[in-house]
């Protein structure tokens, strides 16, 4: 039996099921944009898409609600594909396997793709029904925001007709979004001479592992750990104490993620084998307490390994690891006018290496654009010191706060009818599309809104279940109320 067959909203979760045996990686949802199309031309909906795959489809209004305003429910179809460093998966291949954990649905190793999933089957169990009140929709499925927002990027400006845009992909049940951080890439590359391994010396990996990850926007201020800051710390100190010297070195893997895990192949002379593994065992207590409450699985472990082919040269790996640990990584500035809002920060997502070059992702998000600038401009100053060379993607709007929003004023009635209580109304340190779409369709009146689901962006991406049909209800009461 199909787990999710006894979960409720059972329209939602049939079609969710549907969208989670898909493959759809950030620039590979060629598969799902044919789903979606297909979905919507056997439904004989309205169906269009553009040069970058974006899904446009369309619904007429239900009877008697014909001259209501069009509205759009927006979602993205990409999903980021995270998987625990022992799960044997393929993104592009295999289909995510659900499991109930309690309260809660995750996937078995890996993300669950609820961001934006959820969203998603949203859409469509609307677009399917007949027995649900609504004036004229249109449902926008965009491509590829996890990676760039390319497909936002991309929207036409005359494609639309709503000027009323409810987007489904927030995370926390009860909480309606009205503003969001823009954000950018600083990208670094710094190439490195092979040196001959060294006579007399033993080989080691050394592993960063059992963290939890998370977004890079909504939980940078939870005080997670973050594999790359953590491993190069012991590198770091090491290199002069014990002589240490770098093979390889890799650590995380998106942009938009906490790096949950990193390792490194180094050598050690084989006089300071024995203290090498001392210390690495101090320091692992050391790091677990200071992380005792956020980071409760956190490990760090070395083994003896092959010997490699060659070493970073000196000179780069002391640049490497002072840039490295100089580097900043979490919340730089809290909003001086949202209480307990972040306004800016910086996460030093990946680093990674070929034979020639290291590279160094990282992403920095403010809400406020001069900040978000400047973020990125500390980052590049900490590598330019090293001779590194950097770049900067194009970033993405913040988009600003509306508190006199009429579709604003419409869910929060709409939320107090059916559960009795106010929503939290508040702005959200992560990205969301609105940003971009209300650059491209001044005056579009916009809501950001979702069930609860923790551990984005992770293997221990989960979604609260019950809030799924909290979230079901709002929606249908939200497209009811439009007037």
């Amino acid at each position: 039996m199909n787990i999710l067959e006894k979960l409720q909203p059972e329209v939602i979760w049939h079609y969710f099921g549907e969208v989670m045996r898909i493959p759809r990686p950030s620039k590979h949802e060629e598969l799902i944009t044919k789903y979606l199309i297909e979905f919507g031309v056997n439904h004989g909906l309205e169906t269009l898409t553009d040069e970058v795959g974006n899904v446009l489809i369309r619904k007429n209004a239900t009877k008697g609600m014909e001259n209501r305003p069009w509205v759009c429910l927006q979602s993205h179809i990409d999903m980021v594909c995270e998987k625990n460093s022992d799960k044997v998966f393929d993104f592009q291949k295999d289909a995510i396997v659900p499991v109930i954990d309690g309260e809660w649905l995750k996937a078995d190793g890996t993300t669950l793709g609820a961001d934006d999933g959820i969203g998603v089957a949203t859409e469509l169990a609307i677009l399917a029904s007949n027995d649900i009140e609504h004036g004229p929709i249109e449902c926008l499925f965009t491509v590829d925001e996890e990676t760039g927002l390319s497909g936002a990027f991309a929207l036409k400006n005359n494609w639309l007709k709503s000027r009323i845009l409810l987007n489904l992909d927030s995370e926390d049940e009860g909480e309606i979004f009205i503003g969001c951080a823009g954000g950018i890439d600083t990208t670094v590359d710094l190439t490195f001479d092979k040196d001959c391994v060294e006579k007399d010396t033993t080989a080691f990996i050394i592993k960063v592992s059992g963290l939890k990850g998370g977004h890079s926007g909504d939980d940078i201020n939870k005080g997670l750990g973050c594999a790359n800051k953590i491993i190069t710390r012991i590198l770091w100190r090491a290199t002069d104490e014990l002589g240490l010297r770098i093979a390889k070195i890799d650590g995380g893997n998106l942009r938009n993620a906490i790096a949950r895990e990193a390792y490194a192949i180094i050598t050690i002379p084989s006089k300071n084998a024995e203290t090498w593994k001392s210390n690495v065992e101090a320091f692992e207590k050391a790091v677990q307490y200071e992380f005792r409450t956020t980071e409760p699985n956190l490990k760090v472990t070395t083994e003896c390994t092959d010997m490699p082919a060659y070493l970073m040269d000196r000179k780069t790996q002391a640049n490497l690891l002072n840039a490295l640990y100089a580097c900043a990584h979490g919340v730089l500035a809290m909003s001086r006018e949202i209480p307990n809002f972040v306004e800016t920060s910086t996460n030093l997502a990946s680093v990674k290496m070929d034979d020639e070059k290291i590279y160094i992702t990282t992403s920095q998000r403010s809400s406020v654009e001069s900040a978000k600038r400047a973020a990125a401009e500390k980052i590049e100053a900490t590598f330019r010191l090293i001779g590194a060379h950097v770049t900067h993607g194009d970033g993405y709007p913040g988009w600003t706060p509306n508190p006199d929003s009429k579709i604003l004023k419409t869910a929060v009635d709409a939320y107090q009818r059916l559960f009795g209580k106010q929503p939290i109304v508040r702005a959200i340190h992560a990205g969301l599309e609105c940003g971009l779409i209300g650059e491209k369709y001044e005056g579009m009146d916009m809501i950001s809104y979702g069930p609860t689901l923790r551990g984005v962006h992770s293997p221990d991406e989960r979604v609260e279940i019950k809030t799924v049909e909290m979230f079901w209800q709002h929606t249908l009461e939200i497209l009811k109320s439009i007037q």
